[in-house]
């Protein structure tokens, strides 16, 4: 196209257009109106939430499903600190999030004189949650800021990036010239490194293999390689689904005793993209995951290989380039490890140990994926989620996250859940979510119907905060403060438009996803724990 001549506003949306953005998830305000410019002309879908807590969490769902970065576009100081609870949460879940937000004017910066939206040093407050946070104080220097953004989301471990740019900035005109997506790469483990961990693999016996989240891209080439040693599939929450119906799958918690026993009879351990952090590894606090005798970790943040167990050998790399690499030294027959046996194993001994309560609601999870498909279920922090955490095979990869790991915010799951349907607009959305965190973003049900997101929210109805009621109970306090009162949510599915029932028998729930699976919209299917015959044990 040449150069032309534009303002910083616009130049932003054409950034963003070249790095192939599809949505931006924000609400207007006087700080950020001149962003907008150039928005309504572009091939961007703009989708506005209720809260601009709404805005970072639908950015996270969106990304989680497509793996590009969910861009979130948000005023100065209330609309910024409104989404600091989503960047926590993509923070920890190692979400990339690129959040864009106003500033007041550059002479205005650091003067405390009371303007508009105005605090002590924004810059400074969004640092401790951002991979990257800059201030864009000179106009021609957008496009650079912008290419090391996209560099950083894509580069490294993901997570929140956040720009400012301060108002009389985004009117600035600015040369722009041909524009080209960033250019990332990852590190690549050190070829020793690389045969190292083959020599490992050749000599195990009895290997294992642990995935997180930032494996899921790389499942085809680890399902090779689990093939080739016969290790079993460990998958935590933000990778349960890469390895559905897989005899190796191990789809469960490494919190759980029956999986801390056969990581510990393993001779080898290879822990791929996990952060190895408590709420997947610990999460009762227990302390009692095992030492293990031969931990290879293998991460894309050299930082986070100096966290958590040691290992016998930390490897800096993506999953996807390390199997590349490591996947033609181990051409030919695979060694014989029984793999498969010590993973059914391991499944039948978690299913013993599963209450019949956990077993009641697994088998809701379990009734919603054989029905519909290929579906994605976007949870809150609910019992069922927590079950399913425990103990859940999604039936594909991104096809199973929530908020009740890493950072835990509340209200995560309606929101994301429309992030999700953007990004995949032909797949149906679950959102499961607890009668109080659906009141943390009540009225996201709303954005759901203006952009028609093919979102099912199904609310578990406990009649207050039930999982910290059972816990107050089981510490010995009298629960206090833990039975907010829920609204009719039939009704409230009436306001908005949306279609709605309330489950007498837990049997109805195939009849009823399937009957608002097929709508071009929203709908609300509610199981009250109590009320629901065969909802819990």
């Amino acid at each position: 196209m040449g150069v032309v001549t534009k303002t910083v506003g616009e130049a932003l949306i054409d950034i963003l257009e070249a790095n192939g953005v599809e949505a931006v998830f924000g609400i207007p305000g006087v700080h950020t109106v001149e962003l907008y410019r150039g928005l309504a002309a572009s091939e961007i879908r703009h989708i506005t939430p209720r809260h601009e807590q709404g805005a970072g969490f639908m950015a996270d769902g969106y990304a989680r499903v497509t793996g590009k970065p969910g861009v979130a576009l948000v005023i100065t100081g209330p609309g910024l600190t409104n989404t600091i609870t989503a960047m926590a949460q993509a923070y920890q879940d190692s979400v990339p999030m690129l959040v864009i937000s106003g500033v007041n004017a550059r002479a205005s910066l650091g003067h405390g004189r009371g303007k508009l939206h105005e605090l002590p040093d924004q810059r400074a407050m969004m640092a401790p949650l951002a991979l990257m946070t800059h201030t864009l104080l000179e106009p021609s220097d957008l496009p650079a800021v912008m290419e090391r953004a996209f560099a950083i989301l894509q580069s490294r471990r993901p997570g929140p990036v956040h720009i400012e740019i301060p108002t009389d900035v985004m009117v600035e005109m600015i040369a722009v010239g041909d524009l080209r997506p960033s250019k990332a790469c990852g590190p690549r483990a050190a070829q020793a490194h690389v045969r190292e961990l083959a020599e490992k693999c050749r000599k195990a016996q009895r290997p294992a293999i642990l995935c997180g989240g930032g494996s899921v891209a790389a499942a085809d080439k680890i399902r090779l390689l689990a093939e080739r040693i016969d290790a079993p599939l460990i998958t935590t929450v933000n990778a349960r689904g890469m390895f559905a119906g897989h005899p190796l799958s191990v789809p469960a918690s490494p919190s759980l005793a029956a999986v801390r026993d056969l990581l510990a009879a393993s001779d080898l351990v290879i822990a791929l993209g996990t952060q190895m952090g408590q709420t997947d590894y610990d999460m009762y606090a227990d302390g009692g995951f095992p030492e293990l005798a031969d931990l290879v970790r293998v991460d894309i943040d050299a930082d986070q290989l100096a966290r958590g167990p040691e290992a016998a050998l930390p490897v800096l790399s993506s999953v996807d380039q390390l199997l590349d690499d490591l996947l033609p030294l181990l051409e030919g027959p695979g060694t014989a490890a029984d793999g498969a046996a010590r993973a059914k194993a391991c499944r039948e001994a978690v299913s013993t140990w599963l209450s019949p309560k956990m077993q009641a609601e697994i088998g809701v999870l379990e009734t919603i994926r054989e029905t519909l498909p290929g579906c994605i279920i976007v949870g809150d922090s609910t019992q069922a989620i927590y079950s399913g955490n425990l103990s859940f095979e999604a039936g594909r990869p991104h096809g199973w996250f929530n908020a009740a790991t890493g950072f835990g915010a509340l209200g995560y799951g309606p929101p994301a859940a429309i992030g999700a349907s953007i990004g995949e607009p032909e797949t149906p959305v679950i959102c499961l979510v607890g009668d109080g965190g659906l009141q943390f973003s009540l009225a996201e049900i709303g954005s759901a119907r203006d952009c028609g997101a093919r979102v099912i929210f199904l609310v578990w109805n406990n009649d207050g905060y039930g999982e910290i009621r059972t816990y107050m109970l089981d510490c010995g306090i009298e629960p206090e403060g833990v039975t907010p009162s829920a609204p009719d949510f039939g009704k409230i599915a009436e306001a908005y438009g949306l279609p709605s029932v309330r489950l007498d028998d837990v049997s109805e729930l195939g009849a009823a996803l399937k009957r608002f699976s097929d709508l071009s919209g929203p709908s609300l299917i509610e199981i009250h724990e109590t009320g629901t015959r065969g909802a819990t044990a």
